[in-house]
């Protein structure tokens, strides 16, 4: 297999796929909360419960997602159909009303469904199961998730605040256009890996003139109007959900079961890994509805009189520190192997939620540093997303190369799926949190009106230090536990490290 820079050179494919698609997906949810509350007038705790709701569901569709690529389209067409509907959803984007913002998100949904599970799969493919590489490949891999985060923020967010919301969804649009002609042209390095289970049925008539392949995608569209029905009235997707959640259980259990008990153990800790996972990213993925909202109301965004950052351009921290230091935790783990010092995963994810916990409590400091406008200082937000990043260092990537080392060679994107359904658990959860800020319901008010049912600015600030506060707390104190419990749950997985 041709290498580049020690990896296989598949990785750069992916690595520049997987950076564009981001551009397009945090493009558009860096902008989401404020299109909703600015543009189409939401109150705050209707913006947070659909904002909510799509995440959720962008992250519950690669459940589905994963398992027709493992059983029907494999992983290369997976791709390129999914980018192919993101694309799509993104320019419906700009028929600018509530309808079309709705219909746009449920086809960047099942875009996302065919993409996300599967793109992830194919870069455990490129290593073979004991290749002492993959974690350091996975960390690769995440940093392209990053720059492209770092590209939305600071070119759709920014284009978006300050032009128009309709070119930032656009040029969102674009970048997903871009991500696809990169995967299609380097599909060759991967394409040992990534073929359809059974080419000559995924061809062959299935269903009257209809092949295999195009009855998929026709089901495919015929799901957006289901989604645009679950995104406006959201409530249902929490409901949804938790039976998802059950039901997804019980089929892990059950065929852990079945294959033995080395596989039963490990079905059982990847759910409970799958729970914390859970509460880290529902803290955490406050990003983009309340901390947004945190930084347009309590926060003095001025940067050394130079300029004044928007809102949304805050959420850049985030993958500015992950592009600063996620190549050195790439050679970070690789080295405390070598050493045989590399702490076990479970201690991993016990260390991300106390590092994330941190961050929220440094919120703790805006009591007594705010300005007499009750602003607090831009540190304070720097602080928050440099401790949650490293955070996230401990977490994602590495429970990313976990899900691949977990999974037998025909559940390997069955359990990826699974693996975003916790990311889709967590949104979900992460937006019914972000209501405890105290922000305004009102969802019928008129820009002259809106001053009048939002709190004070000193009210403002600090409910959202008390709410932060707790959440700090709560995550520290979970994270010392798993910390402390991590070596009987590393018997679970019987070696895998």
């Amino acid at each position: 297999m041709p290498q580049l820079f020690g990896h296989p050179r598949g990785l750069t494919i992916l690595f520049f796929t997987e950076m564009w698609e981001r551009f397009c997906y945090y493009g558009m949810r860096g902008l989401l909360v404020l299109y909703l509350t600015k543009s189409l007038l939401q109150g705050d705790t209707q913006a947070f419960a659909i904002y909510g709701a799509y995440t959720a569901l962008v992250y519950m569709a690669p459940v589905i997602g994963g398992k027709i690529a493992d059983n029907i389209l494999g992983y290369r067409i997976a791709v390129m159909l999914g980018a192919i509907l993101m694309a799509i959803g993104e320019f419906l984007i700009l028929g600018n009303s509530e309808t079309w913002l709705y219909i746009g998100m449920a086809a960047i949904i099942v875009g996302n469904g065919y993409f996300k599970a599967n793109i992830s799969t194919l870069v455990g493919k490129l290593y073979k199961p004991d290749d002492p590489r993959r974690d350091s490949g996975f960390t690769i891999f995440y940093i392209g998730v990053n720059l492209g985060s770092l590209l939305a923020t600071l070119i759709i967010v920014w284009v978006g605040e300050r032009f128009g919301f309709k070119y930032g969804f656009g040029l969102a649009g674009i970048g997903m256009l871009l991500g696809l002609l990169i995967f299609r042209a380097g599909q060759k390095h991967f394409k040992h890996v990534s073929s359809p289970p059974n080419p000559k049925k995924l061809h062959s008539k299935v269903f009257g003139p209809f092949t295999q392949l195009q009855l998929t995608v026709i089901l495919s569209f015929l799901v957006i109007p289901l989604l645009y029905l679950l995104i406006k009235y959201n409530s249902i997707v929490g409901i949804l959900l938790v039976l998802t959640l059950l039901y997804v259980g019980y089929l892990l259990i059950k065929e852990g079961v079945k294959g033995g008990n080395i596989l039963r153990d490990r079905m059982i800790i990847f759910i409970i890994l799958c729970l914390f996972n859970i509460l880290f990213w529902a803290l955490f993925e406050q990003a983009g509805s309340s901390l947004t909202l945190f930084a347009d109301r309590s926060v003095d965004r001025n940067v050394f009189g130079l300029f004044e950052m928007t809102a949304g351009q805050t959420q850049f921290f985030n993958p500015f520190f992950i592009i600063l230091m996620g190549s050195l935790f790439s050679v970070l783990w690789t080295k405390l192997s070598e050493k045989n010092m590399n702490p076990s995963i479970p201690a991993k994810f016990g260390y991300g939620m106390i590092l994330l916990g941190i961050g929220y409590l440094i919120t703790y400091f805006g009591k007594y540093t705010h300005n007499e406008a009750y602003l607090v200082p831009l540190w304070i937000i720097v602080g928050i997303y440099f401790f949650h990043t490293v955070g996230e260092l401990f977490i994602s990537p590495i429970g990313l190369s976990m899900v691949t080392k977990l999974a037998p060679e025909r559940m390997s994107a069955t359990l990826m799926g699974c693996w975003y359904l916790s990311y889709s658990g967590s949104n979900f959860l992460a937006g019914q949190l972000a209501k405890l800020t105290g922000a305004n319901s009102d969802t019928s008010i008129v820009p002259a009106e809106a001053s009048a049912v939002l709190p004070s600015t000193a009210e403002s600030l600090f409910r959202y230090i008390d709410v932060y506060t707790v959440f700090g707390l709560i995550s520290v104190g979970v994270g010392i536990i798993v910390v402390i419990a991590s070596p009987r749950l590393n018997k679970l997985m019987h070696g895998i490290r």
